[in-house]
């Protein structure tokens, strides 16, 4: 096998010509040389170009991570807001129960706890998006429950307003609710409110509020005034010399509605007041 090669040049026009002998093991050396050079230049090639994608990649992760912690970040605070309404609606709906006399606490309702998730207990966006959803069921269920609370208090403050107490007028006592003896014809009767006496002009005020019923002369009360209070209550005003309102009006505790009188079957000036509950004559005493 031969030690040697020969590399033969040429000049370009072809008139000069070179013979180069080159040992084998030189010649080896270089192919070697040139195929690590090569090799290694693949290589960097190969590494700068992957670093490049890495790098891009890595932008990309970057900046799509920077999105989804603002988001979190807002989600975050969606949720503490409306933490923040729940705990809101629970002290306003505990003070609503407090003014209807009611439990303090209905069973099964969420218990507003407030403040922002630990940052090591979030574990992705639809974590905090489901918490936001549980929230917002929790949420109008508390609605609900303050609106059947406020619904009840309005129910109490009506029946409160309705129901007649005190003096229809100022004067003093001179019968009473009860079976008495008829002035008229001397023999027991039962006498279904009180009589007030009082002088001819006193005013006579409505004891609860309500619409008047009626306004009317008959032969035994003279001068009547019916109100209706609703929930079954209706005050009666008799012997008036004067009615003040109308039927069909609307009538606050406290207004002013006839005078006493003397009209119908009587024996002097007096108010003759009476109450009932579905029709029913009750002793108006009991709320005096």
């Amino acid at each position: 096998m031969a030690k040697r090669f020969s590399v033969i040049l040429l000049s370009e026009d072809g008139t000069q010509l070179k013979h180069l002998h080159v040992r084998k093991g030189l010649f080896s050396c270089g192919v070697g040389f040139a195929v690590v050079a090569l090799g290694l230049l693949g290589f960097f090639a190969y590494n700068y170009f992957t670093a490049t994608i890495d790098r891009a990649e890595l932008f990309r992760l970057r900046a799509e991570n920077s999105e989804q912690r603002q988001n979190l970040q807002r989600l975050v605070v969606d949720l503490n807001e409306l933490h923040a309404d729940l705990d809101n609606l629970a002290t306003t709906e505990a003070r609503v129960r407090q003014l209807a006399s009611l439990d303090a606490e209905p069973e099964g309702l969420p218990v507003a706890v407030g403040g922002l998730p630990d940052a090591d207990q979030v574990e992705s966006v639809s974590d905090i998006q489901r918490q936001i959803n549980k929230l917002q069921i929790e949420i109008e269920l508390r609605r609900q429950s303050q609106e059947d609370a406020r619904n009840l208090l309005n129910d109490e403050v009506s029946l409160s307003r309705a129901t007649p107490e005190g003096w229809p007028a100022k004067g003093w006592l001179t019968s009473y609710f009860g079976k008495r003896k008829s002035p008229f014809t001397g023999r027991m009767a039962m006498h279904e409110g009180l009589d007030i006496a009082a002088n001819v002009g006193t005013p006579v005020f409505a004891t609860a509020d309500g619409v008047v019923a009626r306004v009317a002369y008959t032969p035994g009360y003279g001068k009547i005034l019916v109100i209706d209070h609703g929930y079954g209550y209706q005050t009666i005003f008799g012997h008036n010399s004067k009615i003040l309102v109308k039927a069909g009006q609307r009538i606050k505790r406290g207004e002013k509605v006839s005078l006493v009188g003397n009209t119908g079957r009587s024996t002097g000036p007096h108010l003759h007041y009476e109450l009932r509950l579905n029709g029913i004559p009750i002793d108006p005493r009991q709320t005096l």
